[in-house]
């Protein structure tokens, strides 16, 4: 054998060409595997029963024969091998019988019956999780996320069974750059960080919103294909100011007072260094913090990192798809908005950043000067707890000082600092009531019995405050008092009104799921150093347009969440293209800015879906450490 060996020797030179032939073909392999996300061999240093405890990598019983012998897991699993559409079979089989079964007492829903079970096969099998969300997607968004992830957040301290994400405390200052090493991904394209002051409308939930953040990646992987294993929910936990919470002995966070100031501010700084420092392209979205921060933190940021806020940013993107749609369904051109009255009840983080959008996109429709600024500025009518925000009010708000209605306008229509809301609509007459107040029913009787009076042919009601409980009406109410010719949108799902002689009343969720995934995606793949405001433009726009005619005139202005996959694709290739006009976009891979520029608006939706990560089993290959 010596001597075969020391026959078919070969020389140095052959050898070193050979293993450049070998290297060149490895590198066409591997490259095939990756023009798709998701789809590439996966080599992984672990085997047996790591391999089934870890839900990144388990398949259950989908392993093939082969790799069960690759992987040391014969005699592991039960011996039929089965493919992932029978898994899922069996899963839905289970969850449609387990639903109540699963309920903890009667303060357990059946939404939270079902969040436990999703949460449970997460923990077993990632990729069968995800399979299972994209599948039945309008069925279980509610549940992973708005308006169940509320409930969730509320009760996370007691549905807690295993970590996700990372938590950051005031106790951790001075460390955190040593921390993000702790996370086991070497790369992580996107995170959701909040501070839990102000989850959905249910106020300070301390360290228990993770939840939030674990909800809106989930979302982040379903509808934009981003690779679960590179996102990361963070939780800041600075202390909380809820009482009930303060004195929980289950509680999981810091129990002492929320820290404020430039305290507050170190810690955040801190975060945004050391994430930005091991993953230099990272995109944060900041979730869910209170208003009297969210502005500031936004401008202290944006300008230095990839970030966006997606309560004063997306939804304002979502409401002003739903606006221009409306503009539609009235039979007129999106050009026309800036001619609509809009009456906006709430002036927090959501309400500003909406109003601060509406105003950029009429402005820009007026021909993007000083007056057309003003002119849209007056389109505007905003009603806080207070009632009409007047330049007359003392100590307003810096933020909602822009659309303080003057003196003389106000005394013309019959109006005054501090007016209700159900005056200032009897005497305005607004094409859109907007709700953004966290205030369930707040559209009364007598406030949409006024709205009656809209010179709109079609008045648009707009209760976007989330969850359920806390919007502003209901479409029955809605439908009911105003007519059926009006356009109804909500935050929260609710299932379209039967109104009689085989009409419906379309509810449209203005659900920020139809943006963010979509902004995220769109700044991934252009590599933009920044999300502008033209990028997010960019998405609103992209969206009020994916509506046909035929649909519009019917009332409805927001899409089905069953198209999510390619609303996203759509809104993503909307921001690279505009990433690469306003020259922000740096490329992605092997895309650089310049090949980026040669691609049509066709092109670039491809380059997006082939870009976007799909649950589908990986080939696993074990390579000892």
């Amino acid at each position: 054998m010596w001597n075969f060996s020391r026959k078919f020797r070969l020389s140095s030179p052959t050898i070193s060409r050979l293993k450049q032939q070998m290297a060149t073909s490895m590198n066409m392999i591997w490259r095939s595997f990756t023009t798709i996300e998701g789809h590439r061999p996966t080599i992984v240093g672990k085997r047996s029963v790591d391999i089934l405890h870890d839900p990144w990598f388990n398949k259950g019983t989908a392993f093939s024969m082969t790799e069960r012998d690759r992987l040391d897991l014969r005699g592991l699993l039960p011996p039929n091998v089965m493919t992932s559409e029978q898994q899922i079979e069996r899963f839905m089989a289970d969850l449609k019988r387990l639903e109540v079964q699963a309920r903890d007492g009667p303060s357990d829903t059946n939404a939270l019956a079902k969040w436990r079970i999703l949460n449970r096969l997460h923990d077993r099998n990632e990729t069968m999780y995800y399979k299972v969300l994209i599948a039945n997607i309008e069925e279980y968004a509610p549940i992973v996320y708005t308006p169940t992830v509320g409930l969730v957040c509320q009760n996370y301290s007691g549905l807690f069974r295993r970590p996700r994400g990372m938590y950051f405390s005031a106790a951790d200052r001075g460390e955190m750059m040593s921390m993000v090493y702790n996370w086991p991904a070497e790369q992580v394209d996107m995170i959701v960080v909040t501070d839990g002051s102000r989850i959905l409308g249910l106020g300070d939930l301390g360290v228990q919103g993770i939840g939030i953040a674990i909800g809106k990646l989930d979302l982040y992987v379903a509808a934009a294909g981003i690779n679960p294993q590179r996102v990361l929910p963070v939780m800041i936990d600075v202390g909380t100011n809820n009482e009930k919470l303060l004195n929980d002995p289950l509680y999981l966070g810091l129990q002492e007072h929320r820290l404020d100031g430039e305290e507050y501010l170190a810690i955040i700084d801190e975060f945004m260094e050391a994430v930005f420092t091991r993953w230099p392209h990272v995109i944060v979205q900041f979730e869910d913090f209170q208003s009297k921060w969210a502005f500031k933190l936004l401008q202290r940021y944006r300008d230095e990192y990839r970030m966006f806020n997606d309560d004063v940013q997306g939804t304002a993107g979502v409401a002003i798809a739903g606006l221009l749609g409306a503009v539609r369904a009235q039979g007129r051109a999106m050009i026309d908005f800036p001619k609509q009255k809009i009456v906006v009840a709430g002036a927090g983080s959501a309400g500003i950043g909406v109003l601060n959008t509406a105003r950029r996109t009429m402005a820009r429709m007026l021909g993007n000067n000083e007056t057309a600024y003003e002119s849209a500025r007056s389109q505007f009518w905003v009603v806080d707890a207070k009632g009409l925000i007047t330049e007359e009010r003392e100590d307003i708000d810096p933020d909602a000082r822009p659309f303080a209605r003057k003196a003389t306008e106000i005394s013309r229509q019959g109006l005054r600092e501090g007016a209700s809301l159900v005056e200032v609509v009897q005497k305005v007459k607004p094409d859109v009531l907007l709700g953004l107040s966290a205030v369930g029913g707040l559209f009364s009787k007598e406030v949409l019995e006024a709205m009656k009076c809209s010179t709109s042919t079609r008045p648009a009601i707009f209760a976007m405050s989330n969850p359920t409980k806390n919007a502003e009406c209901i479409p029955e109410e809605a439908f009911s008092i105003v007519g059926d010719h009006i356009i109804y949108a909500s935050g929260s799902p609710f299932k379209d009104v039967e109104l009689g002689d085989g009409k419906i009343g379309h509810c449209n969720q203005g659900n920020n799921m139809y943006l963010f995934p979509g902004i995220g995606l769109g700044t991934l793949l252009s590599g933009s150093r920044v999300i502008s405001d033209g990028m997010l433009q960019a998405a609103a726009e992209c969206l009020a347009a994916y509506m046909t005619e035929e649909e519009v005139h019917s009332g409805i202005i927001y899409p089905s969440t069953s198209r999510i996959r390619d609303i996203t694709k759509e809104v993503a290739a909307a921001v690279v293209e505009e990433a690469v006009k306003e020259d922000l976009a740096e490329g992605y891979r092997d895309k650089d800015a310049r090949e980026l520029q040669k691609l049509n608006r066709g092109e670039l939706g491809d380059f997006v879906k082939n870009n976007m990560w799909s649950p589908e089993y990986q080939m696993l290959l074990y390579k000892k450490n």
